[in-house]
């Protein structure tokens, strides 16, 4: 990063000591902070981060009237009051309707850059600090932090008072805060070194239910509590528990105690990020942390487990061993990914088959990214502060976590984690790179590790394995691939370190898996027995595409499917996202990917493949979304798959039934009621109406199971009438029950009468709230009827828009689902023109990842329409 946008290295912080005012009457906020410093070098001036805050009075008190020394310290005081903004950023308020009326609470959300629009500091992770916090506030709310509180009194305004919160009593008293309403003064226990960007505190009328785990290292006992508003926080028992259940299965696997002495969980209904993971005290939106005990719907239990899973795995990686900068990130949250949503968690929910699942929601999102020419390396620089938002991307995520799992696999699980327990050990509440991490796997496996991942992280791209078959063996060859085929020279430069997760197959039957095989050059030759089977990336731990020869492919293919295949069932997941994304790169012919599907689904089981089989179909017929022949084919040859599952299925949900079992009935369901099965939608459509007329205790609202109410609702946009577009609109304001409300949102955006899409764009702009944004456009996105009307409507209200999320991480994922949606090449020309006179700054890469998308769907169409065609018309 140039060094304009970093501060100088000669000062240090060493400890804040921070007093916030706040006052929810009239949304306003006060402070101060006095700051001890390190100078590391003698100097006569100081920088530090501040944005949007007037000061009034900065004091430097020095040694030296002239020089900078160890031991200085620096006071700030504000010059007036604050007001709580709607940003979702800093210090700000959200809100919640107590009796009728619209009452206010404050949180803060400092990640990344964001600490310095509520308190003057040194804003860089590598600047850690000690935090003494103290919060005053009306005596009837609840003051909140990273530590525990250590004292708790009534604060009661002096006039004329000398004393060190005299500035206090006068706030009060020159701002009309009438000194005789009753205050209070809440002190916090002092932090442990920590960055800025983990600080957190609120205040609000919040109420709690609590729980507690044992430290299997030492033996303690901790808090853990769940916190909101009082209409909200009962259903936050289920975030609770998985905190519970997760804190002592880190500490034994890092062997390192959680160091602080609670943990609570804050729910907002304002929140920006789906959660945070601020150090004691982590936050978030309601989707992420709020589960209804009467709408327990599996999709809901999963992404709250994998949410909080993943913020507890930052308690280690990011809070107490913090990545030197952001060009970083992924040490932070590619390690909180794989071990959260992955490794941790399939410990305490084995059913869900979470490392199976990976490989869709996690390894193929990212792929699908990085074959994209405007992609970036995990490991990136980072030049100016529009650039750090623009990291927390699925890359920084999901490639990081795949690229980590792919080592934990080549390494072993056991060795991995015991390297990571070294890394973190030699690094506690310090800072780290990515060498540090490879130093420490080394150590513990005597493997060159910096070797083997180096290209991995910090080069762009993947490599495509080509196979080809002679008469002794296989010659494979890696080359980058790119969503638009293999690329060209100039860009086809790295050679990555790939380990192959070879398999073949033993006399008796079965697989053998070499673990050790890495392809480091270009090509390879390996002797092999091609009568025999085999295939590379056994159980799809690569982050690479594998490129068969067809008769190899549709061997592999069948001998799957069998009933004691050498082969998982993560081999076909992999074998049907690679045939689909080498479709799409014109590598394979396009009607290769029906046959292999139609050749697994004749005999499949496994929920996890019929979800690939339809999330596959899904993209095609949304890439061809403008070619109603090859959409209504694509819609019949769906329903004859899914069709029979939900025959034999049913919509009845068991009440201990296996979680694959739910899961498939669902899809198969949704699936079903996409492709246009009538017999599904009027089903759908009949337990919607009678589900709205249900009262408390009725046996209505039994015939729409919580797992069903989102499929329901998107029916009923879909193929409702006006009557149940007004029912979804009165639901989207649901309170009680989140879930239901963004159920209500998609629904709101499937209607196909464009009048009602623009009455429903018009009701986001005007009336819903931010944070809801990314629901309903998620929706418009699904949308193929409304995917033009949306692209253009967004272009025109673009500015009333980018100003509501200016700064925010939303707005990225708003941009995407507006224009990605497109296929036509005058579609990318207009997106691109208009653009141009626009400062895109703050979301450049992902627009162009965006219109890159739009070129390569249009390349396929044109490349691809007359294959596809033909397939769906001779089967």
């Amino acid at each position: 990063m140039a060094a304009t946008h970093r501060l100088p290295a000669n000062v240090k912080p060493t400890h804040y000591d921070l007093v916030v005012l706040t006052d929810l009457t009239q949304s306003k906020y006060f402070g101060t902070v006095t700051i001890n410093l390190d100078i590391l070098t003698e100097g006569t001036f100081i920088a530090f981060n501040v944005t949007e805050l007037i000061l009034k009075d900065a004091i430097l008190i020095s040694p030296s009237s002239t020089e900078l020394f160890t031991g200085s310290s620096f006071q700030i005081d504000r010059e007036r009051e604050w007001d709580l903004d709607d940003t979702m950023l800093g210090f700000y308020r959200s809100s919640w309707i107590n009796e009728g009326k619209e009452q206010y609470y404050a949180l803060t959300q400092f990640e990344p850059i964001s600490a310095r629009k509520a308190f003057p500091c040194w804003d860089e992770p590598q600047l850690k600090a000690i935090f003494s916090i103290t919060m005053i506030s009306r005596e009837n709310t609840v003051n909140l932090s990273n530590m525990s509180v250590a004292s708790e009194e009534t604060y009661v305004p002096v006039k004329g008072a000398t004393d060190d919160l005299a500035w206090v009593s006068r706030i009060l008293e020159e701002d009309g805060l009438q000194c005789e309403d009753k205050w209070k003064i809440t002190k916090f226990q002092t932090t442990p070194p920590m960055s800025t960007y983990l600080v957190a505190y609120a205040n609000g009328p919040f109420t709690f239910i609590e729980s507690c785990y044992k430290s299997p290292l030492s033996g303690k006992v901790k808090p853990l509590r769940f916190y909101g508003t009082p209409d909200l926080t009962f259903q936050g028992q289920y975030s609770l528990d998985v905190v519970q259940k997760v804190l002592p299965i880190y500490e034994e696997i890092f062997q390192i105690e959680y160091p602080l002495p609670k943990l609570d969980t804050l729910v907002a209904s304002a929140f920006d990020a789906g959660a945070m993971e601020n150090w004691g005290l982590i936050a978030g939106k309601a989707k992420a942390l709020l589960l209804d005990p009467n709408q327990r719907n599996l999709n809901t239990m999963k992404n709250i487990a994998t949410g909080q899973s993943h913020e507890v795995a930052h308690m280690w990686f990011g809070n107490i061993t913090t990545m030197a900068w952001w060009d970083n990130l992924y040490l932070n949250e590619g390690f909180a990914s794989l071990m959260g949503e992955v490794i941790v968690l399939s410990e305490i929910y084995p059913e869900w088959k979470v490392d199976a699942a990976f490989i869709s929601t996690a390894l193929d999102r990212a792929l699908c990214l990085d074959a994209k020419l405007s992609s970036h390396p995990i490991e990136t620089p980072v030049p100016d502060a529009h650039m750090i938002h623009q990291m927390f991307d699925v890359l920084s995520y999901k490639k990081a976590a795949s690229v980590l799992r792919m080592l934990s696999n080549f390494v072993g699980e056991d060795l991995f984690l015991k390297g990571v327990s070294t890394y973190l050990k030699a690094h506690l509440y310090d800072n780290s790179v990515t060498e540090d991490l490879w130093n420490a796997i080394s150590e513990v496996t005597g493997l060159d590790i910096t070797f083997v991942m180096d290209n991995w992280v910090k080069k762009m791209g993947f490599p495509v394995i080509t196979v080809t078959e002679t008469e002794h063996g296989i010659l494979i060859r890696q080359d980058r691939f790119l969503e638009t085929g293999i690329a060209e020279s100039k860009d086809n430069e790295t050679i990555w370190a790939v380990p192959l997760f070879f398999l073949t197959v033993s006399q008796d039957g079965k697989p053998l898996i070499d673990k050790q095989l890495i392809l480091d050059s270009r090509e390879k030759f390996i002797n092999l027995d091609v009568s025999k089977s085999y295939k590379l990336n056994a159980g799809t731990f690569g982050v690479y595409r594998v490129m068969y020869p067809t008769e190899r492919l549709t061997k592999i293919a069948l001998e799957s499917a069998q009933e004691h295949s050498p082969f998982s069932f993560q081999d076909r997941i992999g074998l049907i996202l690679d045939a689909r994304a080498l479709a799409k790169a014109g590598l394979i012919p396009t009607s290769n990917v029906l046959t292999l599907i139609n050749a697994i689904a004749k005999s499949e089981k496994e929920g996890l493949v019929w979800s690939t089989i339809a999330d596959t179909l899904e993209d095609l017929t949304s890439t061809w979304f403008e070619q109603q022949d090859i959409v209504d084919s694509l819609n019949d040859f769906r329903g004859r798959l899914f069709g029979p599952l939900v025959d034999s299925l049913g919509y009845e949900y068991a009440e201990n039934e296996l979680a694959e079992m739910t899961e498939i009935r669902t899809k198969a369901i949704s699936v079903a009621a996409e492709a246009g099965d009538k017999t599904v939608i009027n089903e759908l459509l009949m337990r919607f109406r009678a589900s709205l007329n249900n009262v408390e205790g009725s046996t209505a609202d039994l015939k729409l199971p919580p797992d069903l109410v989102r499929p329901a609702c998107i029916v009923a946009g879909r193929y409702g009438n006006r009557e149940d577009f007004e029912a979804l609109k009165a639901l989207t304001l649901e309170t009680n029950s989140p879930s239901k409300a963004w159920s209500a949102m998609h629904g709101t955006t499937a209607v196909q009468n464009i009048n009602l899409a623009q009455e429903t764009f018009d009701h986001i702009l005007t009336n819903a709230r931010e944070q809801d944004f990314v629901y309903y456009f998620h929706g418009f996105y699904l949308n193929y009827r409304t995917r033009q009307f949306f692209s253009d409507a967004f272009m025109q209200n673009f500015d009333i828009i980018a100003k509501k999320f200016e700064g925010n991480f939303a707005i990225r994922m708003l941009i995407d689902f507006a224009h990605g949606g497109l296929s036509r090449k005058e579609d990318h020309q207009k997106i691109e023109a208009f653009y141009k006179t626009k400062d895109t700054s703050k979301f450049n890469m992902v627009l162009k990842q965006s219109l890159d998308s739009i070129l390569a769907k249009h390349v396929w169409i044109k490349r691809s329409t007359s294959d596809i065609r033909d397939w769906l018309l001779a089967t």
